[in-house]
């Protein structure tokens, strides 16, 4: 069964991989949707956190495998 007749059956269009190189592939933007990620431009910064008690010692901790 070919990709024509597939559509013609009523059944949705699907994402379609490419191959960008040997070893790696992408997928097509699926039906209905847009390529490019939504970017709310309100509010472009991350909030920053007031910090809590213990991050200065967490900063300055290191792991006994260091």
């Amino acid at each position: 069964m070919s990709e024509q007749d597939r559509s013609s059956e009523g059944e949705p269009e699907r994402q379609h991989v490419v191959r960008v190189s040997r070893r790696r592939a992408k997928l097509t933007a699926a039906p209905g949707t847009q390529p490019e990620p939504h970017i709310d431009e309100a509010d472009p910064t991350p909030a920053v956190s007031s910090g809590g008690p213990n991050d200065e010692r967490m900063r300055r901790d290191v792991p006994p495998h260091y």
